[in-house]
């Protein structure tokens, strides 16, 4: 499985290009802004999108659903079901106003836990994890996990936004995450990448630094 990453927009998403060189089959991942740029990336790569997938509805993560949907109308828009009421709230708007980014078409697909995407012959495993919003998502598979803005290198996901759940959070992380193996290689939504083993050892938040 072949992993690129574009950061875009102003809130440095990290926007996945995520395909198997094999099938010539892929998906991306958080097509946050920047979407012509997204777009050509694809193009140059010369795989066929399968997949247009939001770990969560926040705007900075699917600003340009949008431009890639048109691009490619034949790629399935894949969100979180229990992000249904984050994507469809006044909030998303009065961002995208902000953003400049255009609003979103509807999805194809609601994700759940334990739903699979594939990526040409491989695929990544959907695993609920509340607490950024409601219906955050991760997806596993093949050694990685993308983490979107639940865990960060060193950091975990704001708390304080409407549909937030600080407590869940870290369950989420505790319960769902770090029972990972611990060479998975994280690739979150912001920021560097980690591992599940480096983050359970030296992330502030779980090793008491931070209260």
């Amino acid at each position: 499985m072949k992993i690129e990453t574009l950061v875009v927009g102003p809130l440095e998403v990290n926007c996945y290009l995520v395909w198997d060189e094999e099938t010539n089959q892929g998906i991306v991942i958080d097509p946050g802004a920047e979407g012509t740029m997204i777009v050509e990336e694809i193009e140059k790569r010369g795989f066929t999108l399968t997949h247009i997938v939001n770990t969560h509805c926040h705007v900075d993560h699917i600003g340009a659903n949008a431009d890639v949907k048109e691009a490619f109308p034949e790629a399935l828009l894949a969100i979180p079901e229990k992000d249904l009421p984050l994507f469809r709230s006044p909030h998303n708007p009065m961002l995208v106003m902000i953003c400049r980014a255009k609003p979103s078409p509807e999805p194809d697909l609601l994700l759940k836990e334990g739903d699979t995407i594939p990526v040409g012959s491989e695929e990544l495993t959907v695993i609920e994890t509340p607490g950024h919003t409601v219906g955050s998502v991760c997806l596993y598979g093949s050694g990685v996990v993308f983490t979107g803005d639940t865990l960060f290198a060193g950091s975990v996901g704001r708390t304080d936004l409407p549909f937030s759940q600080h407590d869940a959070l870290f369950r989420s992380v505790r319960q769902k995450l770090f029972i990972l193996p611990e060479d998975t290689e994280v690739l979150p939504g912001h920021g560097p990448p980690s591992t599940i083993g480096r983050e359970k050892r030296f992330n502030p938040f779980f090793s008491g630094l931070i209260l």
